[in-house]
C-alpha cells in the first residue's frame, strides 16, 4: 500500500482529479441515462464507491462473487454497505456452469493451462458480468493509466464492441499514489490484502502479493505471460476514441 504525505500541491492535484473523475460520471450519466459501475472491490473500487454513492448515485453499482473470492473481499462488501447504507446487487456464476468446468478439469484446472484458465473467468466472471450489465447503456471501470500498456491507450468514454454498449473510466489519470490518498483522507473502508502486499486483487488461487519491483498487475494470474493476464472483461484490443462527443 502506498500513502502520501501531506502536501498542499499534492493534495490540490488530488482535487482536482476528484472533480474532473466526478465530471465523466455525470457527463456518462448525462450522455447514457443507464449507467452501472462493476466494482472489483480493489483499491481503485473503494475510491469509484465513494465517488458514486456520495455524488453520482444515479449510477448502480453491481458485483460478482465469483465462488473463490477471499474471504476479506466479502467482509469488505459488508463494510461498504454498512458505512454508505446502501446495497451493491451481487451476481453469481450459473452453478451448472461450474459444476461441468470443475467436472472436467479439476477445482484447480485453471492452473494447467490457459485455455483453461480463461474458460474458467468466462464462467466465473465473465458471464455473470454480462448478466450484470444487460438494460444498460455503459459501465464504469477503474482501469488506469499505469497499470499496463494497453491501458494506457484506454481513453475516457469509449464504445466497448465487447458488449454492445460504452465504457467509462474516470480513473485514467490517477496513480497509485493517488488512491491510496484519496483512500486514507476520507477513511473509506479497503481491503485488509493491501496491507498485506496485494496491489491487484481477485479470486483466491489467481491473486498473491507482490514481490519487490514487480509492477501493479504481477500478483494477477502470475504464472502466465505479463501479456495474457487479463480475465476478458478488458479485451487486448484498443476501443475507438469517443472522447470528442
Amino acid at each position: 500500500m502506498e500513502v502520501l504525505a501531506t502536501d498542499p500541491v499534492a493534495e490540490t492535484e488530488l482535487a482536482h482529479k476528484v472533480a474532473a473523475a466526478v465530471a465523466v460520471l455525470h457527463r456518462a450519466v448525462a450522455q447514457f441515462g443507464r449507467v452501472v459501475y462493476a466494482s472489483s472491490l480493489g483499491a481503485e473500487a473503494m475510491v469509484l464507491t465513494d465517488l458514486i454513492w456520495t455524488q453520482v448515485p444515479q449510477i448502480d453499482i453491481v458485483t460478482i462473487d465469483t465462488g473463490r473470492l477471499h474471504p476479506e473481499s466479502l467482509d469488505l462488501l459488508a463494510r461498504l454497505e454498512a458505512r454508505y447504507q446502501r446495497h451493491m446487487r451481487l451476481f453469481f456464476p450459473e452453478a451448472r456452469a461450474v459444476e461441468r468446468f470443475v467436472g472436467e478439469h479439476g477445482i484447480n484446472g485453471f492452473y494447467e493451462s490457459l485455455e483453461n484458465r480463461q474458460r474458467c473467468c468466462e464462467v466465473r466472471k465473465i458471464e455473470p458480468f454480462r448478466r450484470a450489465i444487460a438494460g444498460y447503456a455503459a459501465w464504469v471501470t477503474g482501469l488506469r493509466k499505469d497499470q499496463s500498456p494497453m491501458r494506457a491507450a484506454t481513453p475516457a468514454i469509449a464504445p466497448d464492441l465487447q458488449y454492445g454498449l460504452h465504457k467509462v473510466s474516470p480513473l485514467l489519470d490517477w496513480t497509485a499514489a493517488d488512491i491510496w490518498a484519496f483512500i486514507k483522507t476520507r477513511d473509506v473502508p479497503y481491503n485488509p490484502l493491501h496491507d498485506r502486499g496485494y496491489a491487484s486483487i481477485g479470486c483466491y488461487p489467481c491473486t498473491r502479493a507482490l514481490k519487490a519491483g514487480e509492477s501493479q498487475r504481477a500478483g494477477r494470474w502470475w504464472w502466465e505471460s505479463a501479456e495474457t493476464r487479463e480475465c476478458g472483461l478488458h479485451p487486448r484490443q484498443l476501443p475507438v476514441s469517443i472522447s470528442d462527443l
